[in-house]
């Protein structure tokens, strides 16, 4: 058992190295430079389309809204990397590391639209009438490669146990504990409780409730984040000002600060920013597909936004927080962010708290619609219902057992998950394009069309 332990640690370490953090950020640029910087130009009417517009009113096909995919996305990637990743990154990295992770968000909003083109462009209907997609489909019906799009199911089907399930139920318990005093195992019989009600509706379940959690907890975080901001309004300019020159710069030692090369910044501003907003994974493509829409680029529009609000907003409000009082101060992970919010104001620890159990337990539920239908694609429908009950076993399980090789094994086959993903976006990328070129075409037809009408 030691020797299988090691070989995953080294597998880990070699799966979150340079090559694959070189390999997601140069996908997000290639396309970026293929799309014309579409996630720059096009970010306003995205927006619109993602938080005013929310629907595709025309849509014949789908099972949830535009909203409604892009919050069930969302619930998966805004969780304790938002809380945890950011500290982390900037308590090794310094505070050049936030710089990083916007960079790493920028690109991988490039990358976010790519993945949610070919998942609505190549999704098929199961046999209970409901939409399934993703990069085991895209892989499998664009490239032709169905060995490959097995994997990716595989690998993404075992990752939700860990990363999306246990990992974040065992947060919950323990910041509940550590905050609280309620005992783990009745935080996890009330957690798994709380899953099993909404997963076993499945994905228009999953929907509906993340459709009204998801937008409360964000404005929730971000409130405490934007009051300690206002209160402190004299450090911010400081605060942005460090931020860009460590960026490019080595950091000394101070405090209970080790110091930091730059290449530390980029590396863990990269890999944390990767591991906040999933962008290459290839995660959120499956609940893009199940969205409403009539054309792929609709709906990849909305998605590239989740991108931006979870890195370029939320972990944004994160890291200035830390850095305006004590990213120094040799703290790391989720105490780090707790008590740098307890320094803005007093009680800000519970906004932190709460921020981590709303946000485990959304990574939850969007976690398993992506195994449920990872599952799907391996066994088919019938084995959808065993998936789910035993996803709300294992929530319980997680508050209760020790996870560190929990974590390992579920980070690698996390990390693994992107690289049949990014082989099928560079392959299929002329199909972006093509795809991109027929909206905008379509789009400016019926403008034109507009203006004749007036006349």
């Amino acid at each position: 058992m030691e020797a299988f332990s090691e070989f995953i640690n080294w597998l880990n370490g070699l799966v979150w190295g340079p090559y694959m953090l070189f390999l997601l950020v140069g996908t997000g640029v290639l396309l970026t430079i293929m799309l014309r910087g579409l996630q720059f130009t096009q970010l306003g009417h995205s927006l619109y389309l993602a938080l005013i517009k929310r629907k595709d009113d025309d849509a014949e096909e789908g099972d949830i809204s535009n909203f409604e995919a892009l919050m069930t996305a969302l619930s998966a990637t805004v969780g304790t990397g938002n809380i945890a990743g950011v500290a982390t990154a900037i308590a090794i990295g310094g505070p050049g590391a936030l710089f990083w992770m916007w960079v790493t968000g920028l690109v991988g909003m490039a990358t976010k639209y790519g993945e949610a083109v070919l998942a609505v462009k190549y999704r098929v209907t199961d046999e209970n009438g409901e939409m399934s997609g993703g990069p085991m489909y895209y892989i499998s019906r664009g490239l032709g490669w169905n060995w490959m799009g097995t994997l990716f199911a595989i690998l993404a089907a075992v990752a939700a146990f860990g990363i999306g399930n246990m990992v974040q139920s065992h947060s919950v318990a323990d910041a509940v504990y550590s905050t609280f005093g309620i005992d783990k195992l009745v935080v996890g019989i009330a957690l798994a409780a709380f899953t099993g009600l909404v997963v076993l509706g499945g994905i228009k379940s999953i929907g509906k409730v993340t459709s009204v959690l998801i937008p409360v907890m964000i404005l929730f975080y971000m409130g405490g984040a934007i009051l300690i901001l206002v209160l402190n309004a004299d450090k911010v300019p400081g605060a942005i000002a460090l931020v860009f020159e460590s960026a490019f710069s080595p950091v000394a030692a101070s405090g209970g600060f080790a110091g930091a090369t730059i290449m530390m910044a980029i590396r863990f501003g990269v890999a944390r920013g990767v591991f906040s907003n999933e962008s290459g994974l290839g995660s959120a493509p499956i609940a893009a597909a199940a969205a409403q829409t009539n054309h792929p680029v609709n709906q990849a529009l909305v998605s590239m936004t989740q991108t931006f609000i979870d890195t370029l907003v939320v972990c944004t409000m994160t890291g200035l927080v830390i850095i305006m009082f004590n990213w120094d101060s040799g703290l790391n992970g989720a105490p780090l962010t707790t008590e740098a919010f307890e320094m803005g104001f007093a009680g800000g620890k519970y906004v932190v708290t709460i921020g981590i159990i709303l946000f485990a337990y959304s990574t939850i539920l969007g976690w398993c619609y992506y195994g449920e239908k990872s599952v799907e694609y391996l066994a088919g429908v019938k084995a959808v219902l065993p998936y789910r009950v035993l996803f709300v076993l294992a929530v319980l399980l997680g508050t209760q057992a020790k996870l560190d090789f929990v974590w390992t094994l579920a980070d690698t086959f996390n990390g693994m998950m992107a690289i049949p993903n990014l082989i099928g976006l560079i392959m299929l990328s002329p199909v972006i394009v093509r795809e991109t070129q027929d909206y905008f075409s379509r789009r400016e037809a019926m403008k034109a069309e507009a203006q004749r009408n007036k006349k």
